[in-house]
């Protein structure tokens, strides 16, 4: 490992599995001290004591402002700054087409999914501006970008896209201020963790089911959360020094089509 992020403190939501924990690892590896963020208490320590002493567990709700402040707050305490935020946490559920789509399942999904990254892109832009700059990668969907093809992730959808133009504002809002701080988004394809195959497991037939989304990537395949990882540490180093406002679709060909 080429310590890409040396000296750099990064927070990691939704640190507990998949994305997320990928992040946190593969951020660790290249030098980072991380903050690792989940609700989950028992996965989100698991992560980081992997890690060893360049990380530490904190329980945030990502839909709570308060949450966040005292995760800055921690994460300053313990490291010394914050140079990096990786807004990873996110949730999906089944049956979400407009018509059977509840008012209730739509504020939940759209409290975790978009309110939790503009809570935390806001935290990090009040952070990271009293040392100088840095980054915020959040974690959207090729679903920002298409909609789903049988039209079951109606809020799914409209998160994910909202994440998408949220990070947009943040970015030129950022530049014009001076603040060199940079917010870029990551669309992953579908990725085979336990969220990213959960709503396979409930059709009729999984293993098809499985079979025919990996058929509407070109690649040939689901991704792995690693491969998500490495694009948004290429965002949070220094190499990406003149990208913001931008997304990277990391999707196998998906959207291309």
């Amino acid at each position: 490992m080429a310590n890409r992020l040396s000296d750099k403190v990064i927070i990691v939501t939704g640190g507990a599995s998949g994305i997320g924990a990928a992040c946190a690892e593969v951020f660790a590896a290249e030098g980072a001290s991380v903050s690792v963020c989940d609700i989950n208490e028992q996965g989100g320590l698991a992560t980081a004591n992997r890690l060893g002493d360049r990380a530490t567990f904190l329980k945030l709700d990502t839909s709570q402002e308060s949450d966040w402040v005292n995760a800055v707050e921690s994460t300053v305490a313990q490291f010394g700054a914050v140079h990096g935020v990786a807004n990873v946490a996110g949730i999906a559920h089944t049956d979400d087409n407009v018509e059977a789509c509840t008012p209730a399942d739509w504020s939940r999904l759209l409290r975790v999914n978009l309110d939790g990254v503009f809570l935390g892109t806001k935290h990090g832009v009040l952070a990271m501006k009293q040392n100088g700059g840095g980054s915020i990668v959040n974690i959207s969907s090729i679903y920002a970008v298409v909609a789903d093809p049988f039209g079951e992730a109606v809020s799914y959808n409209a998160s994910k896209g909202g994440v998408r133009l949220l990070s947009k504002s943040a970015a030129l809002h950022c530049a014009r201020e001076g603040y060199r701080i940079r917010v870029n988004t990551i669309h992953p394809g579908f990725i085979d963790t336990p969220m990213g195959t959960m709503t396979l497991k409930s059709d009729a037939d999984p293993a098809a089911e499985k079979q025919a989304t990996i058929d509407r990537h070109p690649i040939g395949r689901l991704g792995e959360p690693e491969e998500i990882a490495l694009t948004a540490l290429y965002l949070l180093s220094d190499e990406s020094a003149f990208v913001t406002g931008t997304e990277m679709l990391v999707d196998g060909g998906y959207t291309a089509v």
